[in-house]
């Protein structure tokens, strides 16, 4: 009787095993199946893979609202409504901090710009005070925000529920044209540096140049760009001219990004980038990462922009060149007006809505193609670029200085007095000799 009994439970429990794995199997299947069918919406892309924006200018906005004192911006609170921060009191302010976890951003980089007229004269203080509060910031919000340097720590941070949060400098010209302060940004954590904004550098032309050129891209600019290669600081192109585009692209051993461009064959504006470009930025294995900025995405000025301004130019970048080489930029606190649909940073999950699937006349969007455009691509692309700094570890660290009379002519060029706010030996015999300087006084050699 035992021996029926026990074979009896033996038989019912293998019965029940089998059952259960089946039943698990059955479940398993029917994730795989409801992800991949249409029970997955857009903005679960959001949910699998990080979205990493290029570029977000809330630290600029911490310098001219509150002179970088923190204590002051109220980051944890909805700030829609804020009569400082609010929509109808700041044309510029897009973000807090519960509209970036509503926007499911996993991976920010938080800029450093000081304007232009700083050039030649406190650039690199304003630039150092721009890098400090960003680290400051980061730091008062552990849980929510994390420093990140290196491509392999974006996913961890991001799945341990923080927001990635990596520094760029916008613009040449916080670099005093010296490969020296290159080094050091790259050391306090700064992984990208725009080439130029809005002005030319010494060594390079700025989008303003249009088709023309002042300077191109100098002897000295590609020397920038073989130390940014060594480095491992990602070069980017949004703001340089057309022809400084070209002249990186062809030169670069490292994958390159724009940051915050979006394509010129739509919105004819020299922020964004041309065709011939978009292909050599697939050549590059780079990526072109969009920006919202109204002015850049819809150039019809009898009409607001609106989200499919910016889907027009996500999709015209992918027909050009590949889904492997576009991203996010959005620009958010650097601009003044945005589309209909993309008012802030909480509204990254209704773009991915929008594009999710096929639409006709448009290049259908998988799950794999949403999960590149949100911040696989970018992850690559910063991936090859420490691989690139890997491989030139023997080489080190190059120590040119720009020539003295490039910067003499530049400065001049730029309606100033040459040498005035200048003191290193180089300029001695620059400002001693006869090149039409003869209102300037010299300084005396030590």
């Amino acid at each position: 009787m035992e021996t029926f009994i026990s074979k009896y439970l033996t038989g019912r429990m293998l019965y029940i095993n089998v059952a259960v794995c089946l039943s698990m199997l059955l479940l398993i299947v029917g994730l795989s199946v409801g992800l991949n069918g249409n029970q997955l919406k857009g903005s679960d892309i959001l949910d699998l893979a990080p979205l990493i924006d290029g570029h977000n200018d809330l630290p600029f906005n911490l310098y001219e609202k509150l002179n970088n004192n923190l204590t002051e911006f109220p980051f944890e609170k909805l700030l829609v409504d804020d009569p400082v921060w609010g929509r109808e009191a700041c044309s510029t302010c897009y973000t807090d901090l519960p509209r970036l976890k509503a926007g499911k951003v996993g991976g920010q980089f938080w800029v450093a710009y000081v304007p232009c007229n700083s050039q030649y004269k406190d650039a690199v203080q304003l630039t150092l005070r721009q890098i400090d509060v960003i680290k400051r910031f980061i730091d008062l919000y552990p849980e929510h925000l994390q420093l990140v340097k290196f491509a392999k720590d974006i996913e961890v941070v991001w799945r341990n529920g923080r927001i990635a949060s990596m520094i760029g400098v916008e613009g040449g010209h916080s670099l005093d044209s010296s490969l020296a302060i290159l080094r050091i940004y790259y050391e306090l954590g700064v992984r990208y540096v725009t080439l130029t904004h809005t002005c030319n550098t010494p060594w390079a032309d700025a989008s303003p140049i249009n088709d023309g050129y002042l300077y191109n891209l100098t002897e000295f600019g590609k020397t920038f760009v073989h130390e940014m290669n060594r480095l491992g600081m990602l070069i980017d192109l949004s703001h340089v001219s057309h022809n400084v585009m070209r002249q990186v692209l062809a030169i670069s051993r490292a994958p390159v990004i724009f940051s915050h461009s979006s394509a010129f064959g739509i919105c004819n504006n020299y922020r964004n980038v041309p065709d011939d470009v978009l292909r050599l930025v697939g050549e590059n294995e780079g990526i072109v990462m969009v920006n919202f900025y109204s002015q850049f995405v819809n150039c019809n000025t009898s009409r607001n922009a609106t989200m499919q301004d910016v889907v027009d130019h996500i999709n015209y970048i992918r027909q050009i060149v590949g889904v492997n080489h576009v991203g996010i930029g959005a620009d958010y606190d650097g601009v003044n007006a945005v589309p209909e649909g993309l008012e802030d940073v909480s509204k990254y999950p209704s773009l991915f809505e929008r594009l999710y699937g096929q639409h006709e006349g448009e290049p259908e969007w998988s799950r794999e193609d949403l999960e590149k455009l949100a911040g696989r691509n970018f992850i690559r692309v910063m991936t090859k670029v420490e691989m690139v700094r890997n491989s030139m570890s023997s080489i080190p660290p190059i120590e040119d200085i720009i020539n003295a009379q490039d910067l003499f002519e530049a400065q001049k060029n730029a309606g100033l007095e040459p040498g005035l706010c200048q003191t290193a030996k180089e300029w001695n015999e620059i400002l001693s000799s006869n090149i039409d300087n003869s209102t300037v006084p010299s300084k005396p050699t030590q």
